[in-house]
């Protein structure tokens, strides 16, 4: 074990109190940062910004500042990752961690087979829970923490990242002004190539070969059904039906050593959903597909009065005035451009769009310290669970699969 702490650590408590300043500190356990997502989105995006740029403000004199603790089973890297940030506070000990009082919060970014037991020890010691998704490998697990979340009257949250991209923001304020009129389907498509180090000439994977064995928690329809879930509960209405194929189109790997490994986890999938309010959904998802379109996600929403392709941070619409109207002719060259009468939707006010993960952590963080409302809880995180599971039964079986509420 090694454990470094701060030495002002007992200047840190809970409140400090100045006659100018109210600083609300909050202890955070992150546990499993020292990977990609954990340090650039969570870490560097979210938590080291929000330190930087002053806390956040509740009132004129009253901050929240957070102050991580990084946790992890690699002494080395985790040093290197503190040094990197000027971070005084990391150990591989996590049960320690657990029992400082001083620690309030505990975020878990590991490997999802890992996840569910860390969790129920937290949870056990009385720390407030926000983590990502899948929040668990199997649904049962997944309410099973929400029923002891709530039995032990913690507070708790999951990271729903895709509901606060600028394009997504943008898609829901035209939804909210009617620019569809009814909405009739929505095509989502979401991938890229991810290297495999074999056979394109080693070139290094950039993902990690973990989300290539399902017996480590990996998958495409445990890691994107969970996105897409609370996507469409969210945005276009709560989802009631899925049809969905897997496949694994490449079958062996590379891993971080070089060595060759089996694929035993699907990498794409192939999904059609349906909503209470009438609304047809099909989503790709690939990590084995070559982007020629807008963004790494689109999603094109078609209405009665328009039609609107979402990117990650931008949005393009095509009203009903300005449709074109094509003619089926493959013997002659088409004279239409077809990206002509599309407008890209502007910026309103100027604003400038925030982080998707910074802005969820300060919700959380003001929902534990002022108790401000918040519904992405753990129960959201399982119905994300839910629908990845039902997916694979509907892919194994090969049919529909209704979606029963939670």
């Amino acid at each position: 074990m090694a454990t470094e702490q701060s030495n002002s650590a007992s200047l840190l408590s809970h409140n400090v109190e100045t006659s100018q300043l109210k600083v609300h500190r909050i202890g955070i356990i992150m546990n499993g940062v020292t990977g990609r997502m954990g340090t650039n989105q969570h870490l560097i995006h979210s938590i080291l910004s929000i330190m930087k740029s002053g806390g956040i403000t509740l009132s004129d004199d009253s901050i929240i500042m957070p102050d991580p603790i990084l946790v992890g089973r690699n002494h080395i890297k985790l040093a290197a990752l503190a040094s990197t940030h000027g971070l005084t506070r990391y150990t591989t000990d996590l049960d320690e961690a657990l029992k400082d009082s001083y620690n309030v919060i505990y975020f878990d970014a590991q490997t999802t087979n890992r996840r569910v037991e860390a969790v129920k020890k937290a949870i056990e010691a009385g720390k407030h829970i926000y983590i990502e998704k899948p929040i668990a490998t199997t649904t049962s697990e997944a309410l099973q923490l929400y029923e002891l979340a709530k039995e032990k009257g913690v507070k708790h949250g999951v990271v729903q990242d895709k509901l606060f991209l600028p394009g997504l923001l943008k898609l829901q304020r035209l939804i909210k002004s009617d620019f569809f009129g009814s909405i009739l389907s929505v095509r989502g498509e979401f991938g890229y190539w991810v290297f495999d180090g074999i056979n394109d000439g080693g070139i290094i994977p950039q993902r990690p070969s973990w989300n290539y064995r399902i017996e480590e928690g990996g998958g495409i329809i445990a890691d994107m059904l969970c996105h897409w879930r609370y996507v469409i509960d969210n945005v276009f209405g709560q989802v009631t039906s899925i049809s969905c194929l897997g496949a694994t189109h490449i079958s062996e790997r590379i891993d971080e050593q070089g060595k060759k490994y089996e694929v035993t986890a699907d990498d794409a999938a192939y999904a059609h959903f349906t909503t209470k309010n009438g609304i047809v959904v099909s989503w790709n998802s690939s990590w084995t597909t070559r982007v020629r379109r807008d963004d790494l996600l689109t999603i094109q929403v078609d209405g009665t009065k328009g039609s609107a392709v979402v990117g990650l941070r931008e949005c393009w619409v095509q009203h009903e005035s300005v449709t074109p109207r094509p003619i089926w002719n493959p013997d002659n060259d088409n004279p239409l451009d077809y990206k002509e009468n599309w407008t890209k939707v502007p910026d309103q006010n100027a604003r400038s769009w925030d982080n998707a993960f910074r802005v969820q952590w300060e919700m959380f963080l003001r929902y534990v310290v002022t108790n401000e409302p918040y519904k992405n809880d753990l129960l959201e995180g399982a119905k994300g669970v839910q629908l990845a599971d039902l997916g694979i039964k509907s892919w194994k079986e090969r049919r529909w699969i209704d979606i029963p509420d939670l």
